[in-house]
């Protein structure tokens, strides 16, 4: 019977299968030739002391013991050209696993997606890099495979308690990402890989019967006696169906407006915003690893530092080891960042989400707005950052230590943030209480990482999407709206998901909220 072992070992060893194979046969007193094969089940990083450990748990095959490499293969999906349909507004993760959820269980899924395919998406992420135009139904947040297909592809979730994370990840190793997403303690696909595997789950949802309308928008919402009985996109057709997943994701502002203008019941949602810092990852390395030189078998460090300061949290949000910081506007007249890494995390620089939990009484200032004050509280701040870092897709920047001092730097270095950048007192950016926090924060955290607070790190303003401002209300246990039947608020948008795997799982949840009811 296969031997299950926890252990410690070198990044050296753990990155070689004969070093590997060779410390294992120590540990458990055999010939390395009597091991047929060791499968890594979990990894991860212990660099609390100075000689940094990997922390494994293996499963070791002895010669003569059956052992078969396995593949991960798709469920059966069955088809569905003829069957009930769905609509499902949104191809992000929580709508297109959605769908492949309703294939499961016999139902038609007619996915719509304001944007362009995840190719097609390309040519408009360049747009408002290069040329500072920004597409309001194309961009970082828009488009097949939603925000996190061109802003990283974290995988890393800690929403144990929402449901199967591991049969998210099998999917994903199914339709063609590394089975290492299923070992590693952070799991990452990468915004470089992660659009092939999107392309494949839309071609699967296609093949078994499964529609996927790009660049259709949804512009209506029809309803009789509170009860959804289809759609209308700005191309003007409606499609008709009496269940409707809304999987918008957290920038569609638009649908939140409409669901206000129709007295579909919404609630302002607190969330955290704050600015994008970024370090030289030889920086962060050397505060994380405690060395010069990080060598060839350790990743590039990521961090995670949280602080109560003036009574809020004040934490790093989507860090970014090796990445690049991108731009995130959704319409012409504001500035948004966010980040991202490639597969190898091969980048000069690291940057996260330096990010202050926010509370409903910030947005008293904009009550007028009902349940969107936060989301135009949001507003206020991307549209400022836009106009004092001069009306394109620049944004403002300030030295770290700079801006703890309350000193406009004379200086800015090129950053990987491609649009550009113009120095800022970032105190203009952020109401007064955001900025005195900020402030005292970094003072914060350049105590518990030393050489954190430099002026080698770059702010960059504003973070400011890390979640939805507006909550969607629905029923705990059926999923659909509290008010209007046949609706089912889905995933980040509607306030409940935070990120792909959390968006992914509530996707699901929500389709077999429905085929529970469709199938009886």
């Amino acid at each position: 019977m296969p031997q299950e072992l926890l252990l410690q070992v070198s990044p050296e060893i753990a990155a070689n299968d004969l070093l590997l194979k060779n410390h294992l046969s120590k540990q458990i007193s055999v010939s390395v030739n009597e091991i047929q094969h060791v499968s890594i089940l979990k990894r991860s990083i212990d660099a609390r002391q100075k000689a940094i450990k990997i922390n494994l748990k293996v499963l070791i095959f002895m010669k003569g013991e059956p052992f078969q490499e396995q593949k991960l293969q798709l469920p059966e999906y069955k088809n569905v050209t003829s069957a009930q349909e769905v609509i499902v507004v949104g191809a992000g993760p929580a709508g297109l696993f959605a769908a492949l959820q309703l294939i499961e269980l016999g139902l038609k899924p007619i996915v719509i997606e304001r944007g362009k395919d995840v190719r097609g998406r390309r040519r408009d992420l360049k747009a408002i890099n290069v040329d500072h135009l920004v597409n309001e139904d194309s961009n970082y947040c828009f488009g097949e495979g939603g925000a996190g297909t061109y802003s990283d592809g974290k995988l890393y979730t800690r929403s144990k308690k929402r449901g199967d994370v591991t049969r998210i990840l099998e999917l994903f190793v199914a339709f063609g990402a590394s089975a290492d997403i299923l070992i590693e303690a952070h799991p990452h696909i990468g915004t470089n890989k992660l659009p092939q595997i999107i392309q494949d789950i839309r071609e699967k949802i296609i093949e078994f019967g499964g529609q996927v309308l790009f660049e259709t928008r949804l512009t209506d919402i029809l309803l009789k006696n509170n009860e959804v009985q289809g759609v209308v996109t700005q191309k003007g057709d409606t499609i008709l169906a009496n269940k409707i997943i809304l999987a918008t994701g957290h920038s569609a502002r638009d649908i939140f407006e409409l669901l206000d203008r129709k007295k579909i019941f919404i609630e302002a949602k607190p969330f955290a915003l704050g600015v994008r810092a970024e370090h030289p990852q030889s920086l962060i390395d050397s505060i994380q690893y405690s060395c010069d030189y990080r060598g060839e078998f350790l990743p590039p460090a990521p961090y995670s530092i949280v602080k109560q300061v003036g009574g809020r949290g004040m934490y790093s949000f989507c860090m970014c080891p090796g990445g690049v910081i991108a731009p995130c506007a959704t319409s012409p007249g504001e500035v948004v960042t966010n980040g991202w890494s490639p597969s190898k995390r091969d980048q000069a620089t690291a940057n996260s989400g330096i990010v202050i939990e926010l509370q409903l009484e910030d947005f008293k200032p904009f009550a007028k707005f009902g349940a969107l004050a936060g989301m135009e509280f949001q507003k206020s701040i991307e549209q400022r950052a836009w106009h004092l870092a001069g009306e394109s897709q620049k944004v403002p920047a300030q030295r770290m230590i700079d801006f703890t001092q309350n000193r406009v730097s004379s200086d800015i270095p090129k950053t990987s943030y491609v649009p550009g950048t113009t120095s800022v007192e970032m105190g203009q950016v952020f109401p007064e209480f955001l900025t005195q926090i900020l402030r005292e924060g970094f003072t914060e955290f350049g105590k518990s990482m030393r050489g954190y607070l430099t002026n080698e790190a770059i702010l960059h303003a504003p973070e400011s999407r890390t979640s939805s401002p507006v909550r969607i209300p629905r029923d705990p246990l059926t999923y659909e709206h509290v008010q209007i039947k046949g609706l089912y608020p889905c995933g980040e948008g509607a306030g409940y998901a935070g990120g792909i795997i959390s968006a992914a799982i509530d996707g699901e949840k929500c389709a077999l909220m429905i085929g529970e009811i469709l199938n009886k």
